[in-house]
């Protein structure tokens, strides 16, 4: 139950007589509302209060519950009268003036006059506010963005009014328009059951009790709400964080390691360059001690990016020359930055080239699997292509073509699993530029430290977060 559905309910109790307890010795509300009925026909003829036109009589289907013998059944329009406050422009307002000015949202300035000389309940009459309720004190301004209520004050409690008003909600019954407006027409008619006066006074007492509670309730419930908000991500980002730091699946000395495979990874990247088919980059400092961002088990390997992938992009030149003058609307499909979101590839492609422009650009083609990321926008979101088809890169977004040759060294969905964790967006967001689009530099990914173990290790990782991280969005 939120904190307002208590409130409500408590509310609910207080409105049906079930709240306090009901003394005889308090008289009966049939009694207070005739006091009242006097009253009121004493304004009007006083010309305090404008006379209303006639309420309808209350039949039995319109009680919408049982009342307590003591108390009484009447229309609003009968305990109250309403007329609109006064216009006040914001200029008119004055920071030091010596009266608080209430709209329908409660004070919002001062001013040096007042239309009320006593404690008053204002009702906000037109749009978002409409419907809210406020007591004045003593001298105020009103201004015409809400009603001045007019009551018997001996014989209506203010607090229980302004109570019993907030449960019926008036803004139910405001206009639909785009500027929502409700009006002593509507808000009249609506049903009260009145209580005797002492009574009214014991019900606000007890409300304003447990009043207290409800706001430490609420103060629980928003923390929780929060926490609940964010556990699942929280969940995922923990789920990820132990996979890659070798704490979510068991190491195995049978497994060898993943120094083992970082050797066959660089007799493939050797190959690959003496096939003319990537060029040689520059070779990269020694990572220190202190730059490995955890402490891996020993089989795994820390190592670049650069070591284990070819990373690239399509040059500006290129597209230039190539791919510019060159644009169809079938073909070859052209992967931008935002063919990839939130993790995931969006096959929707507004760019085609012919099969032969891609052949002449045989670096940028994408002709198997590899991990595809945007390096201008949004920075570490990064997915997976299946190598199903033949396309091409575009603009802002580069490629992580693995160094795997006919065996697997090394699975993209664990690279992808690593660059998504704290620690793999921690390294591959660290050279990000400040700029108003954040990017970064295709070398920026290419000195990425990553930690890998075994294949058969990074399959159980792999294949343990595909069975836990689809649990983590059920709790969304």
């Amino acid at each position: 139950m939120t904190p307002q559905e208590l409130k409500n309910s408590i509310l609910q109790l207080a409105i049906q007589g079930k709240l306090v307890e009901q003394r005889p010795e308090e008289g009966t509300a049939e009694e207070l509302f005739a006091q009242i009925q006097k009253e009121k026909q004493k304004l009007i003829a006083e010309k305090k209060i404008k006379k209303e036109k006639p309420l309808p009589e209350i039949t039995d289907d319109e009680k919408p519950f049982d009342i307590p013998e003591s108390w009484f059944w009447v229309r609003l329009g009968s305990i109250i009268s309403i007329s609109s406050g006064d216009g006040l422009t914001s200029k008119e307002m004055d920071e030091s003036g010596t009266y608080p000015v209430y709209g329908g949202n409660g004070i919002n300035g001062h001013h040096n006059s007042y239309n009320v000389s006593k404690r008053t309940l204002v009702i906000g009459r037109v749009g978002f506010y409409c419907g809210s309720t406020h007591i004045t004190e003593n001298k105020a301004w009103v201004t015409d963005n809400a009603f001045i209520t007019t009551f018997d004050e001996d014989r209506i409690d203010i607090k229980w009014l302004k109570f019993y008003i907030e449960y019926l909600n008036p803004r139910k019954k405001a206009s639909s328009t785009a500027q929502p407006v409700i009006s002593g027409k509507l808000i009249y008619p609506m049903l009260v059951s009145l209580p005797p006066v002492a009574e009214q006074k014991r019900i606000v007492a007890k409300i304003e009790e447990l009043l207290h509670y409800i706001d430490r309730y609420e103060q629980a419930w928003s923390k929780l709400e929060q926490f609940n908000s964010r556990f699942p991500d929280d969940m995922k980002k923990s789920l990820l964080q132990y996979a890659i730091q070798g704490k979510l699946v068991e190491q195995r000395p049978e497994e060898g390691t993943a120094e083992e495979l970082f050797a066959q990874i660089q007799k493939e990247k050797l190959r690959l360059i003496q096939l003319g088919k990537m060029k040689k980059t520059k070779a990269l400092p020694k990572i220190t001690d202190k730059e490995i961002p955890s402490d891996f088990p020993h089989s795994w390997k820390v190592c670049y990016i650069d070591d284990i992938a070819f990373v690239t992009k399509l040059a500006g030149f290129e597209y230039t020359k190539n791919i510019a003058p060159n644009l169809t609307v079938t073909g070859i499909p052209l992967f931008k930055g935002k063919n990839v979101q939130n993790g995931k590839l969006v096959l929707d492609f507004d760019s085609y080239i012919p099969e032969k422009v891609s052949n002449e650009l045989p670096r940028s083609q994408i002709s198997k699997k590899c991990l595809l990321t945007p390096y201008v926008g949004t920075i570490g979101n990064i997915a997976i292509f299946d190598g199903s088809f033949k396309a091409h890169l575009g603009s802002n977004v580069g490629k992580i073509e693995l160094f795997n040759g006919d065996e697997d060294c090394i699975m993209e969905e664990y690279v992808l699993y690593y660059l998504r964790s704290t620690i793999g967006y921690q390294q591959l967001t660290k050279y990000k530029k400040a700029t108003a689009q954040e990017s970064i530099s295709i070398d920026a990914i290419r000195n990425v430290i990553i930690a890998f173990p075994p294949l058969a290790e990074q399959k159980r990782i792999v294949e343990k977060l595909e069975q836990l991280l689809p649990m983590c969005e059920q709790l969304k």
